[in-house]
Protein backbone atom coordinates (compact mmCIF):
# COMPACT_ATOMS: atom_id res chain seq x y z
CA UNK A 1 0.00 0.00 0.00
CA UNK A 2 2.85 2.33 0.74
CA UNK A 3 4.40 1.78 -2.56
CA UNK A 4 1.54 2.66 -4.37
CA UNK A 5 0.74 5.63 -1.85
CA UNK A 6 4.58 6.67 -2.72
CA UNK A 7 3.60 7.08 -6.27
CA UNK A 8 -0.25 8.30 -6.55
CA UNK A 9 0.83 11.39 -4.38
CA UNK A 10 3.16 13.43 -6.43
CA UNK A 11 1.85 12.70 -9.63
CA UNK A 12 -1.60 13.35 -8.41
CA UNK A 13 -0.39 16.49 -6.99
CA UNK A 14 1.48 17.57 -10.02
CA UNK A 15 -1.83 16.85 -12.02
CA UNK A 16 -3.95 18.57 -9.61
CA UNK A 17 -1.56 21.30 -9.59
CA UNK A 18 -1.67 21.43 -13.95
CA UNK A 19 -5.55 21.11 -13.46
CA UNK A 20 -5.86 24.53 -11.01
CA UNK A 21 -3.39 26.55 -13.06
CA UNK A 22 -4.83 26.03 -16.17
CA UNK A 23 -8.64 27.96 -15.13
CA UNK A 24 -10.78 26.40 -17.51
CA UNK A 25 -13.84 26.92 -15.30
CA UNK A 26 -15.11 26.14 -12.42
CA UNK A 27 -15.67 22.78 -13.30
CA UNK A 28 -12.28 21.88 -13.83
CA UNK A 29 -11.06 23.16 -11.42
CA UNK A 30 -12.98 21.54 -8.88
CA UNK A 31 -11.77 18.12 -10.60
CA UNK A 32 -8.38 20.01 -9.47
CA UNK A 33 -9.31 19.70 -5.94
CA UNK A 34 -10.61 16.42 -5.91
CA UNK A 35 -7.39 15.11 -7.79
CA UNK A 36 -5.81 17.06 -4.84
CA UNK A 37 -7.58 15.78 -2.15
CA UNK A 38 -6.65 12.46 -3.57
CA UNK A 39 -2.62 13.15 -3.29
CA UNK A 40 -3.23 14.72 -0.02
CA UNK A 41 -4.87 11.14 1.18
CA UNK A 42 -2.15 9.64 -0.62
CA UNK A 43 0.51 11.50 1.45
CA UNK A 44 -1.49 11.07 4.51
CA UNK A 45 -0.66 7.25 3.76
CA UNK A 46 2.72 7.83 3.18
CA UNK A 47 3.47 9.67 6.11
CA UNK A 48 1.41 7.09 8.70
CA UNK A 49 3.53 4.39 7.22
CA UNK A 50 6.65 6.19 7.53
CA UNK A 51 6.11 7.60 10.37
CA UNK A 52 6.74 11.13 9.57
CA UNK A 53 4.01 13.28 11.73
CA UNK A 54 5.06 16.68 10.18
CA UNK A 55 3.84 14.99 6.51
CA UNK A 56 0.81 13.67 7.83
CA UNK A 57 -0.78 16.92 9.90
CA UNK A 58 0.20 19.10 6.77
CA UNK A 59 -1.19 16.73 4.66
CA UNK A 60 -4.69 16.69 6.67
CA UNK A 61 -4.81 19.78 7.09
CA UNK A 62 -4.44 20.19 3.06
CA UNK A 63 -7.37 17.29 2.82
CA UNK A 64 -9.36 19.82 4.80
CA UNK A 65 -8.18 22.79 2.34
CA UNK A 66 -8.80 20.58 -0.83
CA UNK A 67 -12.41 19.74 0.01
CA UNK A 68 -12.93 23.26 0.44
CA UNK A 69 -11.83 23.88 -3.24
CA UNK A 70 -13.90 21.19 -4.34
CA UNK A 71 -17.43 22.77 -2.60
CA UNK A 72 -16.21 26.29 -4.08
CA UNK A 73 -15.31 24.72 -7.57
CA UNK A 74 -18.16 22.46 -8.08
CA UNK A 75 -20.56 23.76 -6.05
CA UNK A 76 -21.11 27.53 -5.04
CA UNK A 77 -18.95 28.56 -8.14
CA UNK A 78 -20.62 25.97 -10.75
CA UNK A 79 -24.01 27.21 -9.85
CA UNK A 80 -22.86 31.06 -10.58
CA UNK A 81 -21.44 29.80 -14.18
CA UNK A 82 -24.97 27.77 -14.44
CA UNK A 83 -27.10 30.59 -13.71
CA UNK A 84 -25.25 33.25 -16.04
CA UNK A 85 -25.23 30.64 -18.73
CA UNK A 86 -29.09 30.09 -18.40
CA UNK A 87 -29.67 34.01 -18.35
CA UNK A 88 -27.35 34.25 -21.26
CA UNK A 89 -29.24 31.11 -23.03
CA UNK A 90 -33.02 32.65 -22.53
CA UNK A 91 -31.73 36.32 -23.06
CA UNK A 92 -30.76 35.17 -26.65
CA UNK A 93 -34.60 33.97 -27.25
CA UNK A 94 -36.44 37.10 -25.77
CA UNK A 95 -36.96 40.14 -27.25
CA UNK A 96 -33.97 41.96 -24.73
CA UNK A 97 -30.48 42.54 -25.33
CA UNK A 98 -28.64 38.94 -24.87
CA UNK A 99 -26.46 38.89 -22.09
CA UNK A 100 -22.84 37.76 -21.81
CA UNK A 101 -21.26 36.67 -18.12
CA UNK A 102 -18.36 39.48 -18.00
CA UNK A 103 -16.60 36.47 -16.01
CA UNK A 104 -16.48 34.61 -19.05
CA UNK A 105 -14.22 37.45 -20.64
CA UNK A 106 -11.21 36.48 -19.72
CA UNK A 107 -10.04 33.65 -21.43
CA UNK A 108 -12.54 33.84 -24.02
CA UNK A 109 -10.50 33.38 -27.38
CA UNK A 110 -11.01 36.31 -30.09
CA UNK A 111 -11.88 35.13 -33.52
CA UNK A 112 -10.35 36.98 -36.25
CA UNK A 113 -12.18 37.83 -40.00
CA UNK A 114 -11.13 34.04 -41.16
CA UNK A 115 -12.71 32.09 -37.98
CA UNK A 116 -8.82 31.43 -37.11
CA UNK A 117 -7.95 32.50 -33.51
CA UNK A 118 -6.02 35.46 -33.53
CA UNK A 119 -5.76 35.35 -29.63
CA UNK A 120 -6.88 34.92 -25.85
CA UNK A 121 -8.69 38.32 -23.82
CA UNK A 122 -6.71 38.51 -21.09
CA UNK A 123 -8.19 41.36 -19.53
CA UNK A 124 -11.17 43.93 -19.91
CA UNK A 125 -11.16 48.07 -19.44
CA UNK A 126 -14.60 49.57 -18.56
CA UNK A 127 -15.76 53.60 -18.74
CA UNK A 128 -16.88 54.19 -14.89
CA UNK A 129 -19.18 57.10 -16.88
CA UNK A 130 -21.47 54.93 -18.67
CA UNK A 131 -20.45 51.27 -17.34
CA UNK A 132 -19.64 50.83 -21.12
CA UNK A 133 -16.95 48.51 -22.25
CA UNK A 134 -13.43 50.92 -23.59
CA UNK A 135 -11.12 48.34 -24.98
CA UNK A 136 -10.10 44.76 -24.28
CA UNK A 137 -6.39 43.45 -23.72
CA UNK A 138 -5.61 40.45 -25.98
CA UNK A 139 -2.98 37.96 -25.44
CA UNK A 140 -0.68 37.03 -28.74
CA UNK A 141 1.60 34.15 -28.52
CA UNK A 142 4.00 32.86 -25.81
CA UNK A 143 3.26 30.51 -23.36
CA UNK A 144 1.93 30.91 -19.96
CA UNK A 145 2.55 34.49 -20.27
CA UNK A 146 6.83 34.37 -21.41
CA UNK A 147 7.68 35.95 -24.68
CA UNK A 148 3.33 37.05 -25.07
CA UNK A 149 2.44 40.48 -27.02
CA UNK A 150 -0.37 42.16 -25.64
CA UNK A 151 -2.49 44.46 -27.50
CA UNK A 152 -5.50 46.52 -27.36
CA UNK A 153 -8.32 46.31 -29.26
CA UNK A 154 -11.41 49.05 -28.94
CA UNK A 155 -14.38 47.59 -28.01
CA UNK A 156 -15.75 48.87 -31.25
CA UNK A 157 -13.51 46.45 -33.29
CA UNK A 158 -15.24 43.38 -31.40
CA UNK A 159 -19.03 41.99 -31.82
CA UNK A 160 -20.01 39.68 -28.75
CA UNK A 161 -22.51 36.97 -29.84
CA UNK A 162 -23.78 34.22 -27.77
CA UNK A 163 -20.57 31.72 -29.10
CA UNK A 164 -17.83 34.19 -28.04
CA UNK A 165 -16.04 37.34 -29.75
CA UNK A 166 -15.16 37.65 -33.09
CA UNK A 167 -13.59 40.49 -35.14
CA UNK A 168 -12.45 41.62 -38.65
CA UNK A 169 -9.13 42.25 -37.62
CA UNK A 170 -6.58 39.14 -38.92
CA UNK A 171 -4.01 38.11 -36.72
CA UNK A 172 -1.59 40.20 -39.40
CA UNK A 173 -3.06 43.26 -39.05
CA UNK A 174 -3.13 42.51 -34.57
CA UNK A 175 1.12 42.38 -35.06
CA UNK A 176 0.80 45.11 -36.80
CA UNK A 177 -0.14 47.22 -34.26
CA UNK A 178 1.90 48.32 -31.25
CA UNK A 179 1.87 46.17 -28.49
CA UNK A 180 1.30 46.91 -24.97
CA UNK A 181 3.86 47.54 -22.11
CA UNK A 182 2.92 45.24 -19.70
CA UNK A 183 2.90 47.48 -17.02
CA UNK A 184 1.39 50.35 -18.42
CA UNK A 185 -2.12 50.38 -21.01
CA UNK A 186 -4.25 52.96 -22.41
CA UNK A 187 -5.70 55.67 -20.52
CA UNK A 188 -8.38 55.59 -23.44
CA UNK A 189 -9.35 52.53 -25.73
CA UNK A 190 -7.11 53.00 -29.22
CA UNK A 191 -8.39 54.60 -32.03
CA UNK A 192 -10.22 51.81 -34.52
CA UNK A 193 -7.75 50.69 -37.32
CA UNK A 194 -9.14 52.25 -40.51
Amino acid sequence: MNDIAGWVAPIATMVAAMMTAANLGARFTGWGFIVFTVGSVAWSIVAISTGQQNLLWTNAFLTIVNVVGIWRWLGKQARYEEGAKDAAVRSSRRRVPTLFPVGGIIGSKLEGKDGEAIGTIVESMMRCDDRGLAYLVVSDGGIGGIAEQLYAIDAGEVRLTEEGFTSALSIDALKHRKPLQTDKWPVAAPRMAS
